[in-house]
C-alpha cells in the first residue's frame, strides 16, 4: 500500500492526520513526524499525549471525506464475505461515491477499477484512496460504466463485479461478459424496486446462484433492568443481490 494517514487518539478525541502534517487543537499543536508509525506517541506543544494508530476498516468509514451516504460496514462485510474478494482479484466497481467499498477491497489486496459519474465525487474518492493508502490498487475513473461496457468486456475479465448505481440492472445484463467463469456479482440498492430489477436481469443473463438479502442489524442494550434490542436507530440499510457467472 502507499503511505496512508494515521489516526491520533486521546481519550474520545480522534484526528486523521498524514505524516508531516501539523494540526492545531485546543489540546495543543500536533506535529506528525514524517517517519511516524502505528504505536508511537506524539505530544502536543501543551504536553497532551496522543496515541498513533494505523487505520482499520471502521476508521475509514468514520473518517474519510463523504460525498453522500456511503455503504455501511455491515453491507460491505456481506459483499466481502459473499464474493470472497481477496488479494490478487480484479474488481470492477460502479457507483464509487466516497469510495468506502473500494478502499476496503483495496486494503484486502484486490485491484479495483471503480467508476463514478460525478467528477467532484470522483476527485474526493481519489483523495480518500490516498488517505486509505490504496491509491496504487484502486483506480477511480470519472464516467458511466454502462457507456464503457463494450471496451471493458473486450479486455481481461474481472473476478468480482460490484454495483451501487441506478442503472445496475443494465450492467447486470452484461455481467457474464465482464466476469470470469464463476466470478461473483454483488448489487447494492436502498430500494426494493431496483433490487427486483437486478434479480430479473441476473436471471435473464443466465447467471447462477442468484440470492437476495435485506440487511437488518440491531444493537443490544444491557442495563440493570435487563437486556433487550435497542429502540434507537433504524436496523434496515438496504438490499444486496448476489450471483455468479456461469
Amino acid at each position: 500500500m502507499t503511505d496512508a494517514a494515521y489516526l491520533l487518539v486521546h481519550d474520545d478525541r480522534e484526528y486523521l492526520l498524514e505524516p508531516g502534517e501539523e494540526f492545531g487543537t485546543d489540546l495543543g499543536v500536533i506535529e506528525v513526524p514524517e517517519d511516524v508509525e502505528g504505536g508511537d506517541e506524539i505530544e502536543t506543544h501543551l504536553g497532551t499525549v496522543f496515541e498513533v494508530r494505523e487505520l482499520r476498516g471502521p476508521d475509514l468509514f468514520n473518517h474519510l471525506e463523504r460525498t453522500g451516504a456511503p455503504m455501511m460496514p455491515r453491507d460491505i462485510g456481506l459483499v466481502m464475505g459473499h464474493t470472497g474478494a481477496s488479494a490478487g482479484d480484479r474488481v470492477l466497481d460502479a457507483g464509487t461515491g466516497s469510495g468506502i467499498l473500494s478502499a476496503y477491497l483495496g486494503r484486502a489486496g484486490a485491484d479495483v477499477t471503480t467508476y463514478e459519474i460525478d467528477a467532484e465525487f470522483a476527485d474526493v474518492a481519489r483523495e480518500n484512496m490516498d488517505t486509505a493508502g490504496v491509491a496504487d490498487r484502486v483506480e477511480v475513473r470519472t464516467g458511466d460504466v454502462s457507456e464503457e461496457i463494450d471496451e471493458l468486456a473486450a479486455g481481461e475479465p474481472f473476478d468480482v463485479l460490484t454495483l451501487d448505481t441506478g442503472d445496475a440492472p443494465a450492467v447486470v445484463g452484461r455481467a457474464d461478459e465482464l466476469l470470469v467463469p464463476g466470478g461473483f456479482l454483488a448489487v447494492y440498492s436502498p430500494f426494493v424496486e431496483g433490487t427486483r430489477e437486478a434479480v430479473l436481469a441476473a436471471r435473464d443473463a443466465g447467471l447462477t446462484d442468484v440470492e437476495t438479502l435485506e440487511t437488518i442489524q440491531r444493537e443490544m442494550d444491557f442495563s440493570e433492568r435487563g437486556s433487550r434490542p435497542s429502540t434507537a436507530g433504524v436496523g434496515h440499510t438496504g438490499y444486496l443481490v448476489f450471483a455468479r457467472a456461469p
